[in-house]
């Protein structure tokens, strides 16, 4: 577990180098791959959410492709599609050609302005790690990763992502504007002659360990029940519903989150050099976990209440307890 939180120390510093001024988006997207994840990352353009997956590949050994998702995209054009080839001989046979899903890091651009047809095709793959192309199944490299994005400014012309594929995102990563500060950092680092390097930390193997060692850290009762807490308080219509969801909120979290829960606290522990996570890692994930899980109602909208006012209320409501102890 040493080993393997100096390692990440270390690749967060070669992440630090490419992607100026996003520490908290750097480390939840180390978070994702740590928990064998994928990952949703929403923000305008020019944040550097294409820098940081190029750099990602880099950093940790991973062969990474890219998609630029647009209308006329075909699934075929991401899984793959078998071919008439003619040999020397003149004999006929059918080839399988890869498509860009055959990768062990793959960044979905602009996923939203797929087709839903295309946009289901990355469910299995996400899901199951395996595609079915012809009526043969064909498995994954391991791992596989999906870091998609998403521009949330122009819904001109796009597909919203269904509910069954966003779920299937570990975490949804909002990428903010970065402050002044680091702003000109960014200016003085990328318009010079040279632009900085980063170097490789992991490789396959070893980012597959450290998933293995993040789901054998212990976890503390009173964290268990804490996660419990949230996720079943953001359900409208249940018993444990919290009073603040019970009018505001039209679907919730199901049992997902709560496992995406239990694996992200673990790997923020030991990102920290910690041994065991707390209540504090429930609190600082429960944004990014629940708010791709949850759905506002229509009243709630037109009073101007925001997901994230209501994650931010949960959280203050089944959390505050335990973390002002």
């Amino acid at each position: 577990m040493e080993a393997t939180a100096a390692s990440l120390v270390r690749a967060r510093d070669m992440l630090a180098r490419r992607v100026i001024g996003q520490e908290k988006v750097v480390d939840l997207t180390l978070n994702a791959l740590l928990c064998g994840g994928h990952a949703l990352l929403v923000g305008a353009p020019g944040l550097a959410k294409t820098r940081l997956v190029e750099a990602l590949g880099t950093v940790m050994g991973l062969h990474a492709n890219r998609v630029q998702f647009t209308p006329d995209l075909m699934p075929s054009d991401i899984l793959g599609a078998e071919v008439l080839e003619t040999g020397a001989d003149g004999s006929r046979t059918f080839k399988f050609i890869e498509g860009p899903v055959f990768c062990q890091l793959l960044m979905a651009d602009e996923i939203n302005r797929a087709s839903p047809r295309t946009q289901s095709a990355l469910l299995q793959a996400m899901q199951e790690k395996r595609v079915t192309i012809a009526g043969a199944e064909r498995v994954l490299d391991k791992p596989f990763h999906v870091l998609a994005t998403q521009n949330p400014i122009e819904q001109e012309g796009t597909y919203p992502l269904p509910e069954a594929q966003l779920d299937r995102f570990l975490l949804q990563i909002d990428v903010g504007y970065p402050d002044r500060a680091a702003e000109r950092d960014i200016l003085l680092a990328t318009t010079g002659t040279e632009d900085a390097v980063a170097e490789q930390v992991f490789d396959a193997a070893g980012l597959l360990t450290a998933q293995a060692l993040i789901r054998r850290m212990p976890v503390g009762e009173q964290v268990v029940d804490r996660i419990l807490d949230l996720v079943r308080a953001a359900r409208p219509g249940t018993d444990d519903t919290s009073a603040l969801v019970k009018d505001e909120i039209a679907w919730g979290p199901g049992p997902r989150a709560a496992q995406a829960l239990m694996l992200t606290v673990r790997a923020r522990a030991l990102m920290d050099g910690r041994l065991a996570p707390s209540v504090d890692d429930v609190a600082a994930l429960a944004h990014p976990i629940l708010v791709h899980r949850m759905a506002l109602t229509f009243a709630a909208r037109a009073a101007g209440r925001t997901l994230d006012d209501v994650i931010a209320a949960l959280v203050s409501e089944t959390l505050q307890t335990d973390i002002a102890a």
